[in-house]
């Protein structure tokens, strides 16, 4: 039901935000854009080419050609002129959370005073800032309501000014896990709240957890099998759910053919995902002996989410108490533990793909990770591979982004300077395209 008003309030919104959000008009039908670009990384993980043009007919890639092709070769196309810029894939985020943008204390509040249409709002605002920053594919792991599932079918359309969305609706975990909205609240307010869909607690009612979602329209499921950081309850970040049970959520989601995002950020909970089939871990903020060994093993993808630290460093700097006594000191630990994992996972040949856990951290920056991927460890090129390349072999979206190829979508952006020598200008996006659409050009 919930599912069924937030499209509804959709329908409603719609209207407005696109006429506020998205001025872009969608090229007619098999006419030629050519993106003539001063260096073009085409294909991320090989090396960047010269003077190039794209050239983009029905929101594709027709094909990339060496030198700046111009109307001499198709006659009455429009040109977008990027000579004197980098120009690269779009990006992708594989850990966002599009109604989130507040947290600790003022979050919780949020959650009792916030209407639905409100946080539809939020939500349109933060894809947009999203897309501009240059990210024209995210996977939301977790929101309530029903709110990204519908913008996901407005950007879809191009209704809103957004990235493409693959949504995992509500995140599941067991009662008192990291994805129990009543944590710490008082017992008539839990009583008030009911039962919640997304928990789940022994074999039946765990499968039962993830049909929910997949009936909801879910694309992919997210599951924790750890307590987290923000989690109000002072069970430290070690694995809350029994091993039947994990299994059953991902055996489930397997059977419908969804891959299972995992939050965990313990050892023993990664390495149990791991075991019994997880697609990505998320965040991974501790290691075993055991875990790069099943990572290696699985070819499951880890995503560090290490730009969180840009969220929780602003929260406090703005206010000390933002968060409760039983939060804070895991947000410490966690600010002083960022990266230890990746520089382990990276040289020894896990698989990485980019995210940021934006609502934790901040919408908008999500450029932010990258500086942090290679503070860690990672080289530009191999940063970048990970938000392109290998963030749409795990989004299952390889056929379609990533990659600037011939019967592709036209996903593109441009930058000033070299990401491959200063990973940081891709911090400072002045050109966005998506599905041939341009959204953002600084320089029009």
């Amino acid at each position: 039901m919930k599912a069924v008003i937030a499209g509804a309030i959709f329908a409603l919104l719609t209207g407005t935000v696109a006429a506020a959000q998205d001025g872009t008009t969608a090229p007619a039908a098999g006419a030629v854009t050519l993106v003539q670009a001063g260096h073009l990384l085409d294909r991320p993980g090989q090396a960047p080419r010269g003077a190039s043009t794209v050239v983009i007919r029905d929101g594709k890639v027709e094909a990339v050609r060496d030198g700046f092709v111009g109307v001499e070769a198709y006659p009455a196309a429009t040109i977008v002129d990027l000579r004197d810029r980098f120009v690269l894939p779009g990006l992708i985020d594989s850990h966002v959370h599009l109604t989130s943008d507040r947290a600790g204390q003022q979050g919780l509040l949020a959650n009792f005073t916030d209407s639905l249409p409100a946080r539809a709002y939020e939500a349109a605002g933060n894809a947009r800032d999203t897309l501009m920053a240059g990210f024209t594919t995210v996977r939301n792991l977790g929101d309530s309501g029903g709110v990204t599932l519908a913008l996901r079918d407005a950007t879809a359309r191009h209704e809103i000014a957004g990235p493409r969305i693959i949504d995992a609706a509500e995140s599941i975990s067991t009662t008192s896990g990291h994805m129990d909205g009543r944590l710490s609240l008082a017992d008539d307010v839990r009583e008030m709240m009911g039962d919640q869909e997304n928990v789940c607690n022994g074999v039946e009612s765990c499968r039962e957890a993830v049909r929910i979602q997949v009936g909801r329209g879910a694309d992919v499921i997210k599951i924790a099998t750890t307590a987290g950081v923000n989690s109000r309850i002072g069970a430290g970040l070690g694995v809350q759910m029994f091993e039947d049970e994990a299994r059953a959520l991902i055996e489930t989601a397997h059977l419908y053919g969804k891959k299972v995002a995992v939050h965990a950020h313990g050892a023993d909970g990664i390495d149990l995902a791991l075991r019994l089939g997880a697609d990505s871990i998320e965040h991974g903020t501790i290691f075993d002996e055991d875990t790069i060994r099943l990572f290696r093993e699985s070819g499951a993808y880890y995503v560090p989410t290490l730009s969180t630290v840009n969220g929780y460093r602003s929260r406090l700097a703005a206010d000390p108490n933002a968060y409760p006594p039983e939060v804070l000191p895991k947000i410490l630990w966690r600010i002083s533990i960022t990266g230890q994992s990746l520089q382990v996972a990276y040289p020894a040949g896990v698989r990485i793909a980019f995210g940021t856990d934006a609502g934790v951290s901040l919408h908008g920056r999500n450029a932010d990770e990258f500086e942090l991927m290679v503070q860690y460890g990672m080289t530009p090129m191999a940063a970048i591979q990970a938000a392109t390349v290998n963030a749409a072999d795990l989004l299952g979206l390889s056929t379609e982004v990533g990659t600037l190829e011939p019967g592709k979508r036209a996903d593109l952006i441009a930058v000033e300077g070299d990401p491959l020598t200063d990973v940081t200008v891709l911090k400072s996006v002045g050109f966005v395209m998506r599905d041939g659409r341009v959204y953002r050009n600084d320089e029009s």
